[in-house]
């Protein structure tokens, strides 16, 4: 059986689901004195979020994290399908899906750990992170030459963009 190029999958994506720790961070946290965990974020991630958005497309997130800061940074860009606290992946996924009427083919995953794997099988196209665990890798129909928090995001979208006839200036 001939497996197909993750490119051909591009021009059905209409729906990006990403994960925030791991994808649009870099999995680390730092922790003040005070016990607040801190995340960093990509601008350019965050620029072609909001440059997908203004186009058109859907933008989720399922996150096992409920780091308010994370959140407050998304909703500053525009995205409101936001869901924190969610370690059941799989069932906030089909929820989404159900609610927009999206066809499997349409959405487009990133995930990066273990709980990600679910989702990712149910996506029309599953990538992850460069710095991916293993298992995840094991399931991704692509994966980003970059690491997550710099720059695996914008790496997907764009791509997405550019064949769909979307990243014109």
């Amino acid at each position: 059986m001939e497996t197909k190029s993750y490119k051909e999958y591009l021009k059905n994506i209409t729906t990006f689901v990403f994960d925030i720790d791991g994808v649009l961070t870099n999995a680390q946290v730092l922790v003040t004195n005070e016990g607040e965990l801190l995340r960093s974020m990509s601008v350019k991630d965050g620029f072609v979020m909001k440059f997908a958005l203004d186009k058109g497309y859907n933008m989720c997130i399922i996150t096992g994290g409920n780091n308010q800061g994370a959140k407050k940074r998304l909703e500053d860009l525009g995205i409101s399908d936001i869901f924190m606290k969610r370690h059941q992946k799989l069932d906030t996924f089909l929820e989404y899906q159900q609610s927009k009427g999206l066809k499997t083919e349409e959405i487009l995953y990133m995930g990066d750990d273990i709980l990600d794997i679910p989702p990712m099988k149910h996506s029309g196209l599953a990538t992850c992170p460069q710095d991916a665990a293993p298992e995840v890798k094991a399931v991704a129909n692509y994966i980003s030459h970059l690491k997550g928090g710099e720059g695996c995001v914008r790496d997907v979208i764009t791509q997405v963009l550019k064949v769909r006839g979307d990243w014109e200036f």
